[in-house]
């Protein structure tokens, strides 16, 4: 029975998705699970389930303590930039494409969506494809940096010597202006949302569904997490993403 309210799910969205004029993503740290990356919240396996972010994640221990900071994230960059995009990210890439979608907005800073082929890729919280000086704001592409480390683990800027963070949003950073300004035009003048694994709680992000659904548009939820918004979705899918996505794209044809 599961499987088959799955099933009738997934053409279901393929319908949304052929009746709309313009179809946006918004994809969360769920649509990366499959890829081996863990969300950060998941009892056991989040990302900081053994790790305060406040302290290794939130610009002013970057600033306090840039030794510890890059303690955390210097393995977290290495890791990322062997990792490779998942049927999910595939799947939104195709249906690019195929102009059955307009662009995807993320949260993920992994760079898997361009890594699956979508080119209209707005990136919220920034992206490890590059680190800047603090300084002097020269900017090293993610396969340089590990060569700017000191000796006390820290990067450090090849021109002035100012230390260097990745382009990253962390707590207590604004999101670059840009970016949510695109994210926000895109989502008000969607006629369907398509919302991948993301819970919806962290804002402002978790406000751009309000904005499609305030234009009469609908919300398509695939996502294992609960969300603010399941009760608004037209349709909602659970089952891994990866999966459901694919059944999306075969659903239609």
């Amino acid at each position: 029975m599961a499987g088959q309210v799955a099933t009738d799910q997934a053409e279901r969205l393929a319908e949304l998705i052929r009746e709309s004029r313009c179809t946006v993503a918004l994809t969360g740290a769920g649509i990366s699970v499959p890829s081996g990356i863990p969300d950060f919240r998941t009892p056991g396996e989040g990302l900081w389930e053994n790790v305060n972010p406040m302290e290794v994640a939130h610009i002013d221990a970057f600033r306090r303590d840039p030794a510890k900071f890059w303690s955390f994230y210097r393995p977290r960059l290495d890791s990322l930039s062997a990792v490779v995009p998942n049927d999910a990210h595939r799947a939104l890439a195709e249906l690019e494409r195929r102009n059955q979608l307009e662009a995807v907005v993320t949260q993920n800073i992994d760079m898997l969506h361009h890594k699956a082929g979508s080119e209209r890729v707005i990136e919220v919280h920034g992206s490890i494809a590059t680190a800047s000086c603090t300084s002097c704001a020269a900017s090293y592409p993610l396969e340089q940096v590990e060569s700017l480390f000191d000796p006390d683990g820290v990067a450090t800027c090849a021109t002035c010597a100012g230390k260097v963070k990745p382009d990253v949003v962390l707590f207590g950073e604004l999101l670059p202006p840009g970016a949510i300004a695109e994210a926000e035009r895109l989502c008000a003048g969607a006629d369907l949302l398509l919302c991948v694994g993301s819970s919806l709680e962290v804002y402002p992000v978790a406000g751009l569904p309000e904005l499609t659904l305030d234009r009469g548009g609908r919300l398509a939820i695939v996502t294992q997490s609960s969300t603010p918004y399941d009760s608004a979705a037209a349709v909602r899918l659970d089952g891994d993403v990866a999966e459901d996505l694919s059944s999306v794209l075969a659903a239609l044809g």
